[in-house]
């Protein structure tokens, strides 16, 4: 597989977000996560991407008692400052004095001696950024991390940010009916020499055609609280997602491997990385680093998930309200 540069890190173009195999779109099989680990490798994806918060710690080690053979064979990149809380909530946590420790416990489970891309995974509000990056820094002088990275992260925060430590990579949602980047953080990136990585770059499974009806995603489903997945928005999303799959197959290609490509023509220095559980789901997805689309092709599916067509907003309002964004 070709890759792509991330700053000074280098990637293959597709990478492997294993978010799925730990939490929140149902139970994984362990001895297929195990087998969809090894097959992005052997497929020369180099890039996994992982988070403390994922099954509260599970996903990290399922990495650390996967792959501790192969850990030279991929760029491990993880993140911190989601914490989970004993009545189920969800907090973020920046404070400089506890970076040093998530680190290690990271590290530990892992089974590694070095992070190579180190994410802080939400900003807390409640802390500069300038103070979380700065601890975050003193891990890179400690030679557990190499390069930093920050995630839903506004443009104004990023240029603070980079202006402490530099910062190798951004990672946002990003994808055919996610355009949200593109005002503010996707140029900010270019202008800066920062990688972007699109996460949930398929809409949670929506653009590869294979959900049919929202309302019957289970309760533990997380999609089953985001707007865009339930009732009329879902209805109306699924007819853009339905001619999707007709352009699709006008060119033998699967709907996720057009949505794929689609992200890689948007030049150099992005690297998507759609999850899944699923050794067959990977096979198809990787098919999309090899799908070429042109500029009628390009200009099409732009007019077709143009962001005043998508119905519903990405999470519920109180989420919404907690990500770091520009003014618009």
């Amino acid at each position: 597989m070709r890759t792509t540069r991330l700053g000074e890190l280098e990637v293959s173009v597709l990478g492997l977000g294993c978010m799925s195999m730990s939490q929140s779109y149902g139970e994984a099989d362990p001895a297929e996560s195990e087998r969809t680990l090894h097959a992005a490798l052997d497929a020369g994806v180099t890039f996994l991407d992982t988070a403390n918060a994922y099954g509260n710690g599970h996903n990290e080690s399922l990495l650390g008692r996967v792959l501790p053979a192969r850990r030279d064979e991929f760029v491990l990149a993880t993140k911190f400052g989601i914490v989970r809380h004993a009545d189920g909530t969800r907090g973020v946590d920046g404070h400089p004095d506890r970076v040093a420790a998530r680190c290690e416990e990271s590290l530990a489970r892992l089974g590694t001696d070095h992070i190579d891309l180190y994410y802080l995974h939400r900003r807390d509000p409640q802390v500069p950024i300038e103070d979380t990056v700065g601890a975050m820094a003193r891990l890179v002088e400690a030679g557990k991390v190499r390069y930093l990275g920050l995630s839903e992260i506004s443009a104004a925060t990023l240029r603070r940010a980079h202006a402490v430590h530099p910062i190798t990579a951004v990672q946002s949602e990003y994808s055919l009916w996610t355009r949200d980047p593109e005002s503010h953080v996707l140029p900010a990136c270019r202008e800066l020499g920062i990688g972007f990585v699109p996460f949930s770059p398929l809409g949670r499974a929506m653009l590869t055609g294979r959900l049919d009806n929202g309302d019957a995603l289970p309760d533990k489903d997380l999609r089953a609280t985001m707007p865009r997945f339930r009732g009329e928005n879902f209805r109306a999303n699924l007819a853009l997602v339905r001619r999707l799959e007709a352009f699709a197959a006008e060119r033998e290609a699967a709907a996720a491997q057009v949505a794929l490509a689609w992200l890689l023509a948007k030049g150099a220095g992005i690297a998507p990385i759609p999850g899944t559980k699923h050794s067959a789901w990977l096979a198809e997805n990787l098919g999309g680093a090899a799908l070429a689309l042109d500029d009628d092709d390009l200009a099409f599916l732009d007019a077709l998930f143009a962001p005043e067509h998508i119905a519903g907003e990405r999470y519920p309002p109180a989420l919404m309200k907690s990500i770091d964004r520009d003014e618009t």
